[in-house]
């Protein structure tokens, strides 16, 4: 039980994908310009990141690496990924098909959402079990929910706030991100005690 919290942690916390990985800026730059609809894709995220983990996970070692075939990684995480994207989707646009709208082009770009990839290639060589594959997954996507809705937040506020006129948009969007990921390397020290 430790060690997956220590792993949780580690993923959402300590290595936050988008702060101090810096893999999946794109939909955080993208699309947290409002909070439903940054909610909305976190937790779309967040799913796929969990699911994705397991079914890549349980790809490698069931399939590839008994066959030798691990040269067949990437290609076979990215139909994995690209599949359970897809499923999403379809829950998305049955279940809620407001959220699915507003979400647009940001649900299928999931698909090419570096963090997705980039868990599921660091599952392959560090975590020992399903359990902990699927434990690593969500708290990966927690820790891009955390992101996502603080970054949201931060861009509402700074949508109202007197700007200068060249740091308006992108530049002061950057500018709060570089903030934000100082701020998590201060979970660093978590890892060291």
């Amino acid at each position: 039980m430790g060690d997956l919290l220590l792993i949780a942690t580690g993923a959402a916390l300590v290595n936050n994908f988008v702060l101090v990985r810096f893999l999946g800026l794109c939909p955080v730059l993208g699309a947290s310009s409002r909070l439903d609809n940054a909610l909305g894709l976190s937790l779309a995220t967040t799913l796929v990141l969990t699911l994705s983990s397991g079914l890549t996970w349980i790809l490698d070692y069931w399939l590839l690496i008994p066959l030798d075939l691990g040269y067949l990684r990437i290609l076979g995480f990215i139909l994995v990924i690209a599949g359970t994207v897809q499923a999403t989707e379809l829950v998305l646009r049955h279940s809620s098909t407001i959220l699915h709208q507003r979400l647009g082009v940001y649900l299928p770009l999931i698909t090419s959402n570096c963090a997705v990839l980039g868990v599921a290639l660091i599952n392959t060589g560090r975590m020992s079990s399903l359990v902990e594959a699927l434990v690593f997954g969500l708290a990966a996507g927690l820790g891009f929910c955390l992101v996502m809705i603080s970054f949201s937040g931060l861009r509402e506020r700074l949508a109202a706030a007197d700007v200068p006129l060249h740091f308006r948009g992108v530049p002061i969007a950057l500018v709060t991100a570089s903030l934000m990921s100082l701020a998590f390397l201060g979970f660093a020290g978590l890892s060291q005690s």
